[in-house]
């Protein structure tokens, strides 16, 4: 591939976010849960996008006071493990990356619920299953865009000439029962803010 704007060869399409956005869901957490000092960050070490998602959180940590301890999730007993060891000391959260865990959605959310900690996804199915709160791309935003380029391609445009596209649209939801078993208050602006509320 050449660039995002120009791709080369049969390759063009839309990615499933931005570095930046890591940084935005850090943001968030320490908006929904003001008392975190640390906060475990659940990543897959073997995806490419983990470390610049890990490098734009680390960039932001410090002024909001924040600690990192990053986990790799490559198992669920692995993982339960780390997350329980973190979750013995007091004023923690969780982050999970986009970067391929989607498959161990469950597991997460239940390890933020028993050791309750604040938790932030990247995804809205996340919320949807119980989870605290998600700030990530429009999925259907996301494939109306996809859309476009498939009919201009059968159209006859060159992949090619079709630059790579970062998401533009972004939700915010939050689950108010999760929050509510938490013993966390909603700050209003950030309920204002919110795409979504689940009751």
């Amino acid at each position: 591939m050449e660039s995002l704007s120009r791709p080369g060869g049969n390759s063009t399409g839309f990615t499933l976010f931005e570095y930046k956005t890591a940084g935005k869901l850090l943001e968030l957490l320490k908006e929904i849960a003001p008392n975190i000092a640390r906060v475990a960050i659940l990543q897959n070490p073997n995806a490419p996008a983990a470390a610049g998602q890990l490098a734009a959180i680390q960039a932001g940590a410090p002024s909001l006071g924040i600690a990192l301890n990053p986990i790799d999730a490559r198992d669920g007993a692995e993982t339960e493990r780390a997350v329980r060891e973190f979750a013995r000391s007091p004023n923690g959260g969780l982050m999970l990356l986009a970067s391929g865990l989607g498959a161990h959605r469950d597991l997460f959310i239940t390890l933020a619920a028993r050791h309750r900690l604040p938790a932030v996804y990247p995804f809205a199915y996340y919320v949807n299953a119980g989870g605290l709160l998600c700030y990530g791309p429009d999925s259907v935003d996301q494939y109306h865009r996809a859309a476009s380029y498939v009919d201009r391609i059968l159209k006859g445009e060159k992949p090619a000439d079709l630059p790579i596209q970062a998401p533009i649209k972004y939700a915010l939801a939050i689950n108010l029962k999760t929050a509510r078993a938490l013993a966390l208050t909603v700050p209003a602006s950030l309920l204002a803010r919110a795409d979504e509320v689940i009751e």
